[in-house]
């Protein structure tokens, strides 16, 4: 608990208080700015759709990882944490060659989608993999002995168990989404109202020096993936007690 609150907990502490710094009328008025607002739509908006698509991607890589065979699979299997090793930068520089003025593709949300799948994307899969791994192969194979099909067998037995590990994966892909800096700031545009992310937001908010401004909003974004995560964390709790009585 020491190490805990040392690392985490005094210095999400010490931002919520910077952000009440000049009162609650300060805060609400700093969270509330159409230019913050926007960014934060945005954030959440790209966020989601990230999660979304790594629910259905993160899951079938995981699927062909554990039940398919095939040369290159431990190639495979490493590169799926290289997001995990890599500077989120170095993503976002790679991408602004596809994405960026000179880039042969200038379509700039679609290049902070593209960024935000490629440091998200390995929750989904490491979160999935090990309960693909302990889950009983004989009831599947006793399901198609009666006759069921293939979908059938994947809708009644193996997606119900897989259902927290991909929600849990989505929860921690959508909060890495929410914040993530690195590799957006190259590829966003930083353009007010269309390209503006709230973590380039509130960085562009420090270098101004409105550091009320800028903690206003790395609250909310705490708030908002906090609150990502203990649902998904309620749900697995109750499902894990429902699954036991």
């Amino acid at each position: 608990m020491g190490y805990l609150s040392v690392v985490v907990l005094l210095p999400l502490a010490a931002l919520v208080w910077s952000s009440r710094a000049g009162g609650l009328s300060v805060f609400w008025h700093e969270a509330t700015r159409p230019e913050a607002v926007a960014a934060l739509k945005l954030t959440l908006g790209v966020a989601a759709v990230c999660a979304l698509v790594n629910a259905v991607a993160g899951t079938a890589i995981a699927w062909v990882l554990v039940r398919d065979r095939f040369r290159g699979k431990g190639i495979v299997d490493s590169v799926i944490d290289l997001p995990f090793a890599l500077p989120t930068i170095v993503a976002g520089l790679t991408l602004l060659a596809l994405y960026g003025p000179s880039g042969p593709f200038r379509v700039d949300i679609v290049g902070l989608i593209v960024a935000l799948l490629f440091v998200t994307l390995p929750f989904v899969v490491r979160a999935v993999q090990p309960v693909l791994i302990e889950l009983d192969t004989e009831m599947e194979e006793a399901a198609a002995s009666l006759g069921a099909r293939p979908l059938a067998i994947f809708r009644r037995i193996i997606f119900p168990n897989l259902l927290p590990a991909v929600l849990s994966g989505v929860a921690l892909a959508f909060a890495r989404a929410v914040g993530e800096f690195g590799a957006v700031v190259l590829i966003s545009g930083n353009i007010p109202f269309k390209t503006q992310v709230s973590s380039v937001y509130i960085f562009g908010q420090l270098q101004s020096g409105n550091g009320s401004g800028a903690a206003a909003v790395s609250v909310l974004l705490l708030v908002i993936s906090l609150g990502a995560l203990l649902a998904i964390g309620g749900f697995r709790h109750w499902r894990t007690r429902h699954d036991r009585v």
